[in-house]
């Protein structure tokens, strides 16, 4: 398990997507930092500061069900104060170029948060419970935004992907565009579960079987399972979509593949009870046309370019600091 920060991405999307839930530091006008982790150019990155995005990073990682490894912790502690650094650094230069923040857009950022939190006093309670205020927030959203028309000015509007690139690289990686097989079909389901009373098993194999004998008998199947089915699907008449193996359990999986279009399985038992499988299309393994995923490989290729180019717009930022680490 390798945990890594993307700093590029980390960098433009932070203030608007991570804001409270990363804690993000406080101005540093607002307390006097308890110990330095680092300075940028004269400005403090105070321990408290880094201590805050740390948590959030090793919580983040609790919650995902993932422990960060202890030879992977001081690698953790590097990206994270190079996170801050280079934020600290792109915020300096949005002074230096003038970038001023529209007051609106701060209180619209600040109103999407607060939607988070619909019940009275959530929202004080979750920054009180940071030591943070309200100002605290909006001047870490407004250097947020601030940052990120900097990147638009400096990174995103340089950044272009014609035509001509983006089907080179579609017909150089042709593994990238394999689709599947896959098939589209419908299904009744009554429902059971696999531990219950053999009784009771009996009971939905009757009624699965009541069903079979009108499908058989030429009654509409989508009719029938918005009638008889218990699945999620029979308000839509049991309509599942298209599907690729391994995507559903083995023994639907095997049943639907082995049909034909139009035609209906016999009565298929999985964990969720008994079934009854009808295909209506199947598509076999091919390559996806450029023309389904140039839009989606364009933008593909624009992040990817994005990515590039702001580490180098930020690299050249470092190279002209004077950055003292003191972790």
């Amino acid at each position: 398990m390798n945990f890594s920060i993307n700093r590029p991405v980390f960098l433009i999307v932070i203030a608007m997507t991570l804001m409270l839930a990363s804690t993000l530091a406080l101005a540093e006008e607002k307390k006097e930092p308890a110990g330095q982790a680092a300075v940028v150019n004269g400005v403090a990155i105070s321990k408290d500061d880094f201590n805050r995005e740390m948590d959030f990073y090793i919580k983040r990682a609790n919650q995902q069900g993932q422990q960060v490894p202890q030879a992977q912790m001081g690698m953790m502690k590097n990206q994270v104060l190079d996170s801050l650094i280079d934020r600290e650094l792109l915020f300096q230069e949005t002074k230096k170029k003038g970038i001023k923040v529209d007051v609106k857009e701060v209180d619209a950022e600040i109103q999407k948060i607060k939607q988070r939190y619909a019940k009275e006093g959530e929202f004080e309670q979750l920054l009180s419970n940071m030591g943070l205020t309200e100002s605290d927030v909006r001047i870490q959203i407004e250097r947020g935004l601030a940052i990120q028309q900097l990147i638009d000015k400096e990174v995103r509007t340089k950044v272009k992907i014609g035509e001509e690139e983006a089907k080179s690289y579609y017909d150089a990686n042709p593994q990238l565009f394999q689709q599947p097989e896959q098939v589209k079909a419908s299904h009744i389901l009554v429902k059971v579960d696999a531990d219950a009373p053999q009784e009771k098993k009996d009971e939905a194999r009757k009624k699965i079987e009541t069903v079979q004998k009108k499908a058989k008998k030429g009654e509409d199947f989508a009719s029938l399972a918005k009638t008889y089915s218990e699945g999620p699907s029979g308000p839509k008449g049991g309509d599942l979509g298209y599907f690729r193996r391994g995507q559903m359990v083995k023994p639907f999986e095997d049943a639907a593949f082995d049909l034909k279009p139009n035609q209906t399985s016999d009565i298929v038992e999985t964990q969720f009870g008994y079934h009854l499988i009808k295909v209506v299309d199947k598509k076999p393994a091919q390559k996806v046309a450029y023309a389904d995923v140039k839009e989606q490989l364009s933008e593909h290729l624009k992040k990817q370019k994005m990515d590039t180019e702001a580490s180098t717009y930020i690299q050249s930022l470092r190279s002209g600091a004077k950055i003292e680490k003191f972790l």
